[in-house]
Order: structure tokens, then C-alpha cells, then sequence
């Protein structure tokens, strides 16, 4: 049986594009070191690229946001009998989806923090979310990635200029926690190494996120070895939970009496060399060549076993 060729997905039309273009490029030249790659730039948000053979390629896709995340593209490749690797249709629209996510983990026993869910039509009054949530909030939409949309707000004035940006889709309201921010990967069902993220501003929004030098990241986080087992094994069940498969990376803040709480699973994650998934994974002995190609290898095995008689 003849070795696939890896086709990498990258692009996309959604908010997070060059993300995706950045993640996609370095996974490619990382891969193209032990398979043969074909690179793919997504301009659809309703095909596949032409091309894609699901006799010759393996997919591994970086793309972000909607069409990437939210299991559309995933149902076209499965309609498409093509392979790819990462999460499958069913669990990338749950995690894409954060309050479905929350419910998930919750039902789980997994510590998600409380909040508030809404319409663009429907938004709750200022005094509510404060007499709810307390006066210090994130706001969110329930259905995107690389911190698109998310605000904070502190006081009833501030929710209240928040909630009039809320102009269409649903939306999530959060007390904010203080304390750490960290992160996890999942690697086969394998939790990694937790990853602390200090943002200048104090807040990990899309500026802190993607302006160099405006975060710092702390490997391992300065954290009890108690603390990161336990994040560490509740990161697993909120893995399983969820349904995913082969790999993922999850966020969580640690309040400052050390009590975690779980925020989203990320089934596509950044996947540039200083990316946290790679930088989690790091605390486990992988550079960032040996974790892409452990990042392929259950779908490798799944082409084989579909192709076996072939």
C-alpha cells in the first residue's frame, strides 16, 4: 500500500485567516520533513478544495473559526470518504459552540464558571448581569476562536457599553476570574504540560494574543505539581467528554484559592513553533518537528486500516 500524501488545509475565509495561514505554513514545513505535502489554500466556506483524493491524501487542517472548527468542513471530508486528523464532525461543533461546551464538561464534573447566555435581541440589562455575575465580566461570543469579539467590562457602566456591541448572534457572559490563565494540550488522550499565559494588559484578548511581546508565557506554569496533575487530569475528562480524538488544547483559569475552572477546548489550536500547543507539548520532550508528526498518526493508522485491502 502506497504511503498518503499529507494535504494541508490552511486559509479559509473566516475572522481568523492569517492565523490559520501562519499555523498552516510552518505545520507544512515541519511535515514535509517525513511525508510528501500538498498545501491547499481554502477560499469556500461551502466545498472542499479541488484536488483533495481521498485514495492519496491525508488531511490536516489549521484551519480556524467557522468552516474549520465547527465541523462543516469535517462533514464535507467524511462525505468526501477522505481521512483527516484532529477532532471528527460531531465534537468540533460541540467544542465550537462554548455554552454547549460548558454543559458538556459540567455534566462531566468538569469546574466550568457560572454564567450568562444570550440573543443579540435579547440582551439582559447591565444591573442583571451585576447582580448575577458579580461587577467584573468577560463578554464573548458563543461561537468563535482566537479571542474574536471578547471584552471585559468592570462596573454596571461598562457592562452596559459592552452589551450594546452585541449586535447579532449569541453570546456569553462570564465573571472574570482572577488568578492564572493556563493551558493544556491533549495529545492522544494525553495530557501534556501546563502552560501559563501572562498578558501585560492583564487581559488574553485577540492583541495580547497575536502582538509580540504584549504576553509572556511561562513553561511550566509557576503552579503546585498538585495543581497541574489535577488540571492535567480534569483537561483529559473534558477531552473525553467532549467526544474528541487525537488531539486538542484547553484553557483554564485558576482562581487565587487555586480552584480551576475550565473555559473552552480548542480542536484546531495555533500551530506555529511558539504556539502553546507546541510549547505544552515541549514540557513532554517534543519539538515541534516530532509533534506534528505524532499530531497525524492516528489518522495515518485510520488511511491504513481503510485502505488495508487495497
Amino acid at each position: 500500500m502506497t504511503e498518503p500524501r499529507i494535504a494541508v488545509l490552511l486559509g479559509g475565509i473566516s475572522a481568523e485567516r492569517e492565523v490559520s495561514l501562519g499555523s498552516g505554513h510552518a505545520a507544512a514545513s515541519a511535515l514535509a520533513k517525513r511525508f510528501e505535502v500538498d498545501v491547499f489554500d481554502v477560499q469556500s466556506h461551502s466545498e472542499l478544495p479541488e484536488g483533495l483524493d481521498p485514495q492519496r491524501h491525508v488531511v490536516f487542517s489549521t484551519l480556524h473559526g467557522s468552516f474549520g472548527e465547527d465541523g462543516a468542513a469535517q462533514r464535507l471530508l467524511d462525505e468526501a470518504g477522505v481521512v483527516y486528523a484532529g477532532c471528527d464532525a460531531a465534537s468540533s461543533a460541540l467544542t465550537f459552540d462554548k455554552v454547549a461546551t460548558k454543559a458538556a464538561l459540567a455534566a462531566a464534573g468538569v469546574p466550568v464558571p457560572a454564567e450568562i447566555v444570550f440573543e443579540a435581541g435579547d440582551v439582559p440589562l447591565a444591573e442583571t448581569v451585576v447582580s448575577v455575575l458579580g461587577p467584573s465580566v468577560v463578554i464573548k461570543p458563543a461561537a468563535e476562536g482566537s479571542s474574536v469579539g471578547l471584552q471585559f467590562a468592570e462596573g454596571e457602566a461598562e457592562v452596559a457599553d459592552c452589551l450594546e456591541k452585541c449586535k447579532s448572534g449569541r453570546w456569553l457572559i462570564e465573571p472574570r476570574v482572577s488568578g492564572k490563565e493556563v493551558t493544556v494540550g491533549i495529545l492522544q488522550g494525553e495530557a501534556l504540560g501546563v502552560v501559563e499565559i501572562r498578558p501585560r494588559s492583564g487581559r488574553f484578548d485577540f492583541e495580547s494574543k497575536y502582538t509580540k511581546g504584549l504576553t509572556e508565557y511561562i513553561a511550566p506554569a509557576e503552579i503546585s505539581e498538585e495543581l497541574s496533575e489535577r488540571i492535567r487530569k480534569l483537561a483529559t475528562m473534558a477531552f473525553s467528554a467532549c467526544g474528541c480524538r487525537d488531539y486538542a488544547r484547553i484553557d483554564c483559569m485558576v482562581d487565587t484559592e487555586g480552584n480551576p475552572y475550565f473555559l473552552e477546548i480548542n480542536t484546531l489550536p495555533g500551530l506555529k513553533e511558539t504556539s502553546l500547543l507546541p510549547m505544552s507539548a515541549a514540557l513532554f520532550g517534543y519539538n515541534f518537528d516530532e509533534l506534528l508528526q505524532k499530531l497525524v498518526e492516528p489518522a495515518l493508522l485510520r488511511y491504513r486500516n481503510a485502505n488495508s485491502s487495497s
